[in-house]
């Protein structure tokens, strides 16, 4: 079953954290199982953001938590938000295209 995950949390350093984000997809992450991302920044309050990762399984996710270069994007995330970020686990149970 398809497995989805929103991280969700506010950082007043929205720029560093983009750059960051975007040296991480750089590496080769040969052992990653993600297979999309999408980052947002809510238009009415720019502090507050939602990341939105897709796997193809709540395993694979948790595979892919484990890998070392994860835990260390994951630990320099977190020196950036203002506060601890909010983690929504989603089992897809439809996805629909129209």
């Amino acid at each position: 079953m398809a497995f989805i995950q929103i991280i969700e949390g506010r950082t007043s350093h929205f720029d560093e954290m983009k750059a960051l984000t975007e040296e991480f997809e750089g590496q080769d992450l040969g052992g990653h199982t993600l297979r999309r991302s999408i980052r947002t920044r809510d238009r009415d309050d720019p502090s507050r953001f939602m990341v939105i990762v897709f796997f193809d399984s709540y395993e694979s996710a948790m595979e892919n938590s484990n890998l070392p270069e994860t835990n260390e994007f994951s630990q320099k995330m977190m020196a950036l938000v203002d506060g601890p970020p909010t983690f929504h686990n989603l089992d897809v149970v439809e996805d629909k295209t129209f």
